[in-house]
Order: structure tokens, then C-alpha cells, then sequence
């Protein structure tokens, strides 16, 4: 049955800001995939603005995207693939190279 029907894009909502996107056929679904450990790694690793897109204990919200949130998916997820696309809401920082630092 779950063939049959057609994706929805989900929002992730961290500490109550939206920070991605990515679609799913189901609500069940889309719960699996933002319990995933390596999501909230993925996350921790992420920065916007010098500060990582969630904490150790930030709290996830999953939600149905709003329009404007799923035509941004729509849009900067084509080509479609069979992979997972995620699509952040927030500007990302350019990763830091970690022959840089300071000392």
C-alpha cells in the first residue's frame, strides 16, 4: 500500500526553529528518520551563523513542511533521486578546514 502514495515534504524543527526538509510517505516514516542517530550528529556538526544546528539536548519537531518550506524542497531537491535529500532552511557556514585553527 505504501507504494500507492505520494510524498510529503516534513519539517524539522530544532530548539523551535525550522532547519531542513526532506519527503517521506509517511509520518511513521519521516519519525524513523529524525530518530536516527546520525541525523542529530550531522546536525551537531552543521554550523549557521559560528553555532551548531542543534545541542546534545535539543528538542527535534517533526511537522508537515509549510507551503513555502515545500516548494524550496521541490525546487532544491530535483533531480529526485532514491537517496534521502535534505534540504536545510538555514544558511550553512562554509566547513572550517581543519588544517586551519587558532591557537
Amino acid at each position: 500500500m505504501t507504494d500507492r502514495l505520494s510524498l510529503s515534504v516534513f519539517t524539522v524543527e530544532v530548539d523551535g526553529q525550522p532547519i531542513l526538509t526532506f519527503e517521506a510517505r509517511l509520518y511513521s516514516e519521516a519519525e524513523v528518520i529524525i530518530a536516527d542517530e546520525r541525523l542529530r550528529t550531522t546536525l551537531r556538526a552543521a554550523k549557521s551563523g559560528g553555532a551548531p544546528l542543534c545541542e546534545d539536548y535539543s528538542i527535534f519537531r517533526l511537522r508537515l513542511a509549510h507551503s513555502d518550506e515545500a516548494k524550496r524542497y521541490k525546487v532544491e531537491a530535483t533531480p529526485p533521486t532514491d537517496d534521502l535529500k535534505l534540504v536545510y532552511l538555514v544558511e550553512l557556514d562554509e566547513p572550517s578546514d581543519p588544517g586551519e585553527g587558532g591557537s
